[in-house]
């Protein structure tokens, strides 16, 4: 039964993990761009929006990168305080223009002393940690190590919080996971696929459940964790690749959800 469960995960990555998929995704945003330090910073925006529509967090998305010239990198590291003007008025959901100036802040002061975002997430993280809970704590303090406003720290999560990090998990899968499918990016190197956390929230919970793939009611960071444990025993090197199934299954087929017995 559990290698019948595999082979429809698998059969569902061949599906969905595929250039066709990053049209009408969010990654789309960052494949607009060549730049390692642009893929970082427009991936990392899109990620941070990625909730609601997939379609309006593309808009805004691009909405932002257009208020930046399309160069988010050349953006942050050379803005004049008269170019910070262009960003006002922008919001998506409870996102608002404060919240972006103290991004491009922290981007710029990073950028100054760092050549890519990639140091940001692997602060005290080594080789040997068994997945990505304490780099996403320590990213998390250092992300809010600058001057800024207490409201803005709603919008990065850690699991210290017991928050899942859905954004962040789908945003260093994005930038770590390597393939010849093209869809992510692989451009980070010190932090192991095997290592990363699976995204989840109440709609991939909803179809891990189903699959007797996560057993806890409770869509948290223990969650996150329970479930990235079960797709290793179908891919110890590269357990979230199944991400592509659990969203693919949840979005466009929900037919096995309410009919399939595995």
């Amino acid at each position: 039964m559990k290698n019948k469960l595999k082979d429809l995960f698998d059969e569902k990555v061949t599906l969905y993990n595929q250039p066709s998929f990053i049209e009408q995704d969010p990654i789309c945003i960052p494949h607009l761009f060549s730049r390692r330090q642009d893929i970082e910073i427009a991936g990392f925006f899109a990620a941070i929006f990625a909730w609601g529509s997939r379609t309006i967090i593309i808009n805004k998305s691009s909405e932002l990168l257009r208020r930046m010239d399309m160069a988010p990198y050349d953006f942050v590291t050379n803005y004049q305080p008269a170019d910070l003007k262009r960003l006002l008025g922008f919001k998506h959901r409870t996102f608002t223009d404060a919240d972006v100036l103290y991004f491009i802040d922290f981007f710029h002061q990073h950028y100054q002393k760092h050549d890519s975002l990639e140091a940001a997430f692997t602060r005290g993280f080594t080789k040997r940690d068994e997945h990505t809970g304490t780099a996403l704590d320590n990213f998390k303090q250092y992300f809010f190590s600058y001057e800024h406003l207490r409201r803005t720290e709603k919008h990065i999560s850690s699991p210290l919080q017991k928050s899942t990090c859905k954004r962040l998990n789908m945003f260093l899968r994005w930038m770590v996971r390597a393939d010849k499918n093209g869809v992510d990016f692989g451009i980070w190197k010190t932090i192991k696929p095997s290592q990363l956390i699976c995204p989840i929230d109440v709609h991939v919970a909803r179809v891990a459940q189903r699959f007797n793939l996560l057993q806890r009611k409770q869509t948290d960071w223990q969650a996150a964790v329970e479930l990235t444990t079960c797709l290793r025993s179908f891919d110890a090197a590269d357990p979230v690749k199944y991400d592509f199934a659990l969203f693919g299954i949840g979005v466009m087929e929900p037919r096995y959800i309410k009919f399939e017995m595995i």
